[in-house]
This record gives C-alpha cells, structure tokens and sequence, in this order.
C-alpha cells in the first residue's frame, strides 16, 4: 500500500489534534442519544400510534417495532430540473424497503431553493441561509424519533451541506445521500458563454440569449456544469455517504433506479442492530473531511465548500480552516477540468472515467485516506463504476486510463501540480481565490480599484463604459451579516468582456461567486467582511477608497490595499447600505444579525449551537 503523503498526514493530524474537544464531546452526545433515547422504543402508546396511523401496509410491521423503519427526508420540488426527479423516489424506496423486511416513511421535506433561478435577483440573498432553514428542517423530520436509519434525498448548493448539517444532530442514525443525477447534455457550454458576453456586449438580444439558456439548461437533473450541486455529489462519494458510483448517473434510467434500490437496502444492512453498524456521527470523521477536500481540489470543484465544508464540519465537532484548503492543495494534483475549468460537462467526465477513475488515482498515488467508514463498504469500493448486467446491478473496476485525457488525466501528467484553491492573506484580511480556471498570467493583479456596494452598480458602470481599464472591481457589503452573501455570478460575462479586450481585471468581494465561477481571477469570501461585527468596528474592506491600489496574487498569497499606512489611519469606514426589505429578506435578519464569519462557515445556527454546546 502506498504510504500517505505527508502533508495530507500533517494536515490531518493538525484537524484532529484542533478538533479533539469538541469531537469527543459530540461522539459522547451521538452515543448518548442512540442508548437514551431517539428510537420508537421509548415511544408511548399515543406517541407510536399517531406515527404509523396512516402507514397503510406498512403499520403492522412499524406498530411491532421488530424492523427498520427507514425516515426519508426530501427536497422534492417539480419547479426546480435537480429535485424534480425525487417525486416518485419515496413509493419506491417503500417498495425496496419492504424486499428486505424494513419499512420506510417520508420524515419531512426541506426547501430545495436554486441559484440558477435566483441568481442575480432579490432572493438570492436568501440562498445562503436556505442551507441552515433546511439543517432545521432535517432535525424536524428526524426528531420524532420513529426511525433506524434515514435516507436523504438532496443534490444542490445548499440542500446536502443542510441535509447533512441537520443529520449530524442524528448522527447515531446509519444515513446515505441518494443523488438524481444530472440532465442528459444540452447545449455546448463554449456555445453558452459566447452567447452571454454577447448579450453582455449589446450584440445578442433576449430571445437569443433565452434561446441559449434554454438549450443548455432543458431537462430534468441538475445543471451539467461543475459548480456546486455537481461538486456536492462528487464529495459525497469521496466521503463515502453515496453507494459507489451514485453521482453522475442520469435520472429516468434502470441504472439510476437500481442505485436507489441499493441504498435502500444498504441503509437496512449497516443498523445499530447488526453486526456492521455504521452510523453517520462515524462516517464523517476528520479523514473523510479532508477526503472531500482532496477531491475538490482534485476536481476543480466549486469554491463555495470553502464555506460549506467547515459548517459541515462543525456540525460532527471537527474544525478545518482555509489554510488546511491551502496546504493541501498545494499536494494535490488537478486531474479534471469540467466546465467552466474545462470544454466538457459532468457527462462527459463521468463517460471518461469519473469519479471512481479519480478515487482510484488518489489512492494509488498516497493522496487521499483509504481507512474510512464508508456507507458503501471501504474506500477502494468508490474505485469502481456501476453498470447493469441483465438488469442486475454490477460494480466493475473504473478504467486503468483516461476515456478521454481532455477530462481526465492521472496523478502521473496532470492538468496542474496545484490542486487550484489558494488562501489570500494581508491588511484587507482573509479571502479564497480559485485558479483552476484562470491563465497563469492572471494570477496577479495589481490595480486601481473601483467600490460597488452592490452586483448592478457594476454592471451600469460596465454598461456605461467607467470600466474600460486595468481595475480590482470591489464588491463590498456582500457578506453574511450584510445580506446574507449572495453570489455574483451575473458579473462574470461582463469581466469577461473586460479581461477579452486586453485589460487585466480582478473582482474583490466578501461576497461569494458562483461555483460556475471561470477565467477572471476572483477573490472572494474575504472575512472580515466590510459590515461592523459584534464589536461594532468595520472590516478593512469599508475603509478602501475609489482608485486605492489593490494587489491581488494567487502566487503569493496576497491581497493587500497598497495605501500608505498613516492615510489609511485617518480614515472612516464607509456606511453600510440600509438592510434590503422585501422577498421575504426582513424574516432572515434572524439569520444576518447571528452569523460567523465565511471561513468558520457563515452560519448562524452552528455559531449559535457552539454556544450551548461549547
């Protein structure tokens, strides 16, 4: 067996020895719930009898307590392409339940909310929170207790790091994620984005632009790009909480199906009653954190883990931060470029190999840790790929070489020695850039900046032609407290345009940018965010001033204000913008008023349950 790489060991030794406290206290909280108390065998007569009354032909077996009852929690919506699928997925899962003597009921649903949909507009400010409405959620379902294990029906953005931030509170509980999959391929990704900077010129109208969207996005499934839903399944399988294989398998097939089936009888298989009890709170460990790590950055995955994976994290008591991201992915290799990294979708990197090609690699190469309890079996068994064989479900080894060099390529020529997350650091604070997908040109910026303190500001000063010149847009007021940290994905045609004509451009934000994010080089996350905090005092971010020279540097790790200190004491924060009302927006101040800042993850629920848990 090839030895562990060093960093990867050092890293995770300092994750483990960081988190000892709290993981000890959270692995004695899951042990105590799991001998004290959620299960249906403290139920009272009235408490059993209004669970399983309107269980059909499944009461019998509930009302004995003699078999796993197996909660289903699920973001089935028909509006949204990725959860649509879901609708029929709980009359199946009863049916698979009851081929191995379990039954099974839906536990609650959570809100499934779309960044595609709201990107850009009004809502978007609640896309961040949505993730801790939805881990509030998942405990509601889970917390009547008339359950042995669960199953979680979730693909995007912030619907798994929910589903999983609510689970973890239920961590005694076995648990796998079943995935949907994502829609078969539409439009050419290189087609989309020409379409959009021309729209973004004045050279496309609507109609061609809708034209476009339409022919890419046009199906049930998710979205085919690598952003942040496509990266969540990928995680999930580094972290062994899918059945191997789950991720990328296209809904409506018998493949995908017969995926579901399996899950529903693994979960029947791994219960506190049997001899192979894997319970979620030990699955997600400090190895299987880093495991996704690695495989974010093995991928070109989506920088907005660098804000989901810590609040996951913190819900199992462990505590990674963004020099761990940055450490490690200096020892991992790029092996994928999906779009926006690259020409191809996740169809056509899961044709080349996929997943299972990249666990095989990182294992073979020392990268990634193989002991992990995983839902599936052991860490080897995501080195495979499934396929049906006469309609029955077979897993056979991913292929020894690339399908498709392009997409996919070994540990041995990768795309990039760099795994492409990089931590920036300096008087301006703390931040994340991704350069997976930017020109190594352009992985210094050194500008005038020009403020914003919102997304459309920009886009008139674009339109208006203010930014036709070497700048550092800054996008301030974005972050958790301020709004609720929308992303800002809809500036991307625009830098586009300006870094195509010649100019060198960077975006700086305590904002995020979607995990579509491509080639302009982005800095964002970057804490502490221009809002005062508690303490009433501003992030540096507020105290920046229109034509500031702003250094950016993936290389070195920097993001500083080049201002002379003594000017720079003298002067006041800017004012921040009054809270936006409408959209809802005004009931999520709960939300903004409590939330912690992006590298502890953004959340107010988990800030909030340190402080009664310590």
């Amino acid at each position: 067996m090839t030895s562990l790489h060093p960093t990867i060991a050092a890293v995770t030794d300092r994750i483990i020895a960081r988190s000892a406290q709290r993981r000890a206290a959270y692995l004695g909280l899951m042990d105590r719930q799991r001998e004290a108390g959620t299960n249906r065998g403290n139920l009272s007569c009235g408490n059993l009898a209004h669970g399983f009354a309107a269980a059909g032909d499944d009461k019998p077996v509930i009302r004995t307590g003699a078999a796993m009852n197996i909660g289903i929690v699920t973001s089935y919506n028909d509006m949204l392409s990725a959860h649509q699928p879901y609708g029929r997925y709980p009359e199946q899962i009863k049916l698979f339940a009851r081929e191995v003597g379990a039954t099974a009921q839906v536990a609650g649903g959570v809100p499934a909310m779309c960044d595609g949909v709201t990107q850009g507009q009004a809502g978007m400010d609640l896309s961040l929170f949505s993730r801790d409405n939805i881990a509030q959620g998942t405990v509601i379902a889970l917390s009547h207790a008339m359950f042995e294990s669960a199953l979680l029906l979730g693909i995007c953005d912030k619907i798994v790091p929910g589903l999983l931030i609510g689970a973890l509170r239920f961590g005694h509980l076995p648990q796998i994620l079943i995935p949907a999959g994502p829609m078969p391929s539409g439009l050419a990704n290189k087609e989309k984005q020409r379409v959009r900077q021309l729209y973004a010129e004045g050279k496309a109208s609507r109609d061609e632009l809708l034209e476009a969207e339409a022919a890419s996005y046009h199906g049930a499934g998710t979205c085919t790009f690598y952003g942040t839903a496509n990266s969540n399944q990928m995680m999930m399988e580094l972290m062994g909480l899918h059945i191997p294989g789950s991720a990328f398998t296209n809904p409506g097939t018998k493949l995908r199906q017969e995926l579901t089936r399996a899950a529903t009888h693994r979960v029947a298989e791994i219960g506190w009653d049997g001899d192979d009890y894997r319970p979620l709170a030990r699955c997600i460990d400090e190895k299987a954190i880093v495991n996704a790590a690695i495989g974010l950055l093995a991928t070109g995955g989506s920088t907005n883990h660098a804000i989901h994976l810590p609040a996951i994290a913190r819900a199992a008591g462990i505590i990674i931060d963004w020099q761990d991201f940055d450490e490690l992915s200096h020892a991992v290799p790029l092996l994928a470029r999906v779009y926006p990294n690259g020409a191809g979708d996740v169809n056509n990197f899961h044709a080349a190999g996929g997943i299972g090609y990249v666990v095989r690699e990182l294992l073979d190469a020392g990268l990634l840790h193989g002991d992990v309890l995983t839902v599936g079996g052991t860490m080897a068994d995501y080195a495979a790929e499934p396929v049906l064989v006469e309609d029955e479900l077979r897993w056979q080894a991913a292929p020894a070489t690339s399908r498709d060099d392009t997409m996919l390529r070994p540990v041995a020529t990768p795309f990039s020695p760099d795994g492409g997350m990089r931590l920036l650091a300096g008087n301006l604070g703390r931040a994340i850039i991704k350069t997976s997908a930017v020109a190594e040109d352009r992985w210094t910026i050194e500008a005038p900046c020009r403020i914003f303190d919102n997304q459309d500001a920009v886009l008139a000063a674009f339109k208006a032609g203010e930014l036709e010149r070497d700048v550092v847009v800054v996008v301030r007021f974005q972050g958790p407290r301020a709004n609720g940290m929308p992303e800002l994905h809809k500036l991307t045609p625009a830098l586009g345009v300006l870094q195509d004509r010649g100019f060198r451009v960077a975006l700086l934000t305590d904002g995020r940018m979607s995990g579509a994010s491509g080639k302009v080089p982005a800095v964002i996350h970057l804490s502490p965010e221009a809002l005062p905090g508690a303490d009433g005092v501003s992030g540096p971010l507020a105290f920046l001033t229109d034509g500031d020279i702003v250094r950016v540097c993936a290389r070195q790790g920097e993001v500083l204000a080049l201002v002379d200190p003594a000017i720079w004491a003298a002067r006041s924060p800017a004012v921040a913008p009054p809270p936006a009302l409408g959209v809802g927006r005004e009931l999520f101040a709960l939300f903004r008023h409590h939330a912690d800042e992006a590298e502890k993850g953004g959340s107010a629920v988990l800030a909030a349950m340190e402080a009664v848990t310590g």
